[in-house]
């Protein structure tokens, strides 16, 4: 079961259930509340198809993938899940930089959010939305430019709230860019993250496999790890050369690198 924010200018979430029934071809969405407005509804599935990526663009780049990718046709895998939100999903590849504090940091976030609700005119007010139990959904970048936390990778968060609150940042913009298949607008967004202090090549090139750009595979510990031992026995595979040894195993999936390294 997840949370769902409701409409655009609120915090108000409920719980949602999706699944699959068996020998349909649909999914199934069903939000535990009622009643909710047609205009909550369309909210719901926007958010239920950017997390699924249900979208022509996604079928294609799926499509496409498969055609690449022999491993990944015969087990009907190529589509990467994903938050409801562009902000939820890149706040947590900064979680990613410390596994450790990766679930505990996104669980703390979620029982935050009821706490920071914002009201209509955007003043902070200190109670649950009625419509939340102990955890509510995902904060968004005005709810946590309402709130003071203290923590080193808060305050890269932050930062990247208030990048939107500036404007340098444009939720308009991202969903047409999700859309999209120009590398140059991919490539302009990959700079901005870039220039967010704490933001490396490994937290942006996460960020920018979830708006849809795979050519960049996000290299850590993790990845050497997998290089060396899981699939590829690489042995001589460390942080100097881990750019050199994914260019020449995946290179050859372009544009799809990303797919491919979950796919093996």
């Amino acid at each position: 079961m997840e949370k769902a924010v409701c409409n655009h200018d609120s915090s108000r979430s409920v719980p949602v259930t999706i699944s699959h029934p068996l020998n349909l071809p649909f999914l199934l969405i069903q939000v535990h509340h009622s009643p909710i407005s047609s205009a909550d509804e369309a909210v719901i599935l926007e958010q239920v198809g950017r997390m699924l990526r249900i979208s022509n663009k996604d079928e294609r780049d799926v499509m496409e993938c498969q055609e690449m990718h022999s491993s990944a046709r015969k087990n009907g895998l190529g589509r990467i899940f994903r938050s409801p939100s562009f902000f939820g999903n890149a706040v947590k590849s900064i979680l990613l930089c410390n596994c450790r504090f990766t679930g505990r940091g996104h669980q703390a976030l979620s029982l935050l959010q009821p706490k920071i609700a914002l009201d209509g005119n955007a003043r902070l007010k200190r109670k649950r939305s009625k419509c939340s139990d102990d955890i509510g959904n995902f904060p968004s970048w005005k709810e946590l430019l309402a709130w003071s936390l203290v923590h080193d990778k808060a305050a890269r968060i932050l930062q990247l709230a208030t990048m939107f609150a500036q404007g340098d940042l444009c939720e308009d913009h991202i969903p047409k860019l999700e859309q999209s298949s120009d590398p140059t607008s991919f490539e302009t967004l990959y700079q901005k993250l870039l220039k967010i202090k704490g933001f490396g090549p490994f937290v942006c090139s996460n960020i920018m496999m979830c708006v849809g750009f795979y050519q960049r595979i996000p290299s850590g510990s993790e990845t050497i790890r997998h290089l060396k031992q899981i699939v590829h026995g690489k042995q001589n595979c460390f942080k100097e050369t881990i750019g050199k040894d994914d260019e020449e195993i995946y290179g050859k999936y372009n544009p799809f690198q990303r797919h491919s390294l979950l796919n093996n």
